[in-house]
């Protein structure tokens, strides 16, 4: 069978919905038949778009890459010094933990909902991190930071506690210690 264009309204229906329901009630809870019903497609334009479910779930985390790229260059191309990209990127992170419909980090949740490793979608989540991380090394290294690969991993890490943390505890109380944690990180050895 052939497959659609990408840029198909149908296409990015199902985008659409796969990401609203994916990312509110769980991957491997969202069947394709609500999928398609939500969509407002055919099973068989589905198919057509995505030959599996996998291929759909592995677009979705494509297409949150691809947002959070798009973020981070826009960031980039409207905020000249470095320290303050990073601090406008932890700045995002506290906004998306602190909204009423915050369910946690979608690459996370994928993560955890395809444990194996060699998975196309965990291969989609393990592209998105090593990109996140050469793009907190270089903005690190431009700050003057000594160990800007250690830090960059730090940051990560940082990151990944606040969006779990934002999720389960008060959102409040975890961006104001991911802001205080950043400072600090980007204070060291000065």
């Amino acid at each position: 069978m052939q497959r659609a264009p990408d840029g198909t309204p149908a296409r990015r229906r199902l985008l659409r919905a796969a990401a609203r329901l994916f990312y509110s009630e769980g991957i491997q809870s969202v069947g394709v038949d609500r999928l398609v019903a939500e969509a407002e497609v055919t099973k068989a334009t589905f198919y057509r778009h995505f030959p599996s479910k996998d291929d759909l779930v592995r677009a979705y985390i494509e297409e949150r890459h691809q947002e959070a790229r798009a973020t981070a260059d826009t960031l980039i191309e409207q905020v000249s010094d470095p320290s303050n990209v990073i601090a406008a990127l932890a700045t995002q992170v506290s906004y998306q933990v602190c909204t009423p419909d915050f369910r946690g980090c979608a690459f996370i949740g994928a993560a955890v909902e395809y444990p194996d490793p060699n998975h196309p979608v965990r291969l989609a989540v393990a592209e998105h991190r090593r990109w996140f991380r050469a793009l907190l090394t270089r903005l690190l290294s431009e700050t003057g930071h000594p160990q800007p690969e250690a830090a960059a991993q730090t940051l990560v890490l940082l990151r990944d506690g606040a969006m779990m943390g934002g999720y389960l505890d008060d959102p409040a109380a975890t961006t104001a210690a991911l802001r205080t944690a950043i400072d600090h990180l980007l204070l060291a050895d000065r």
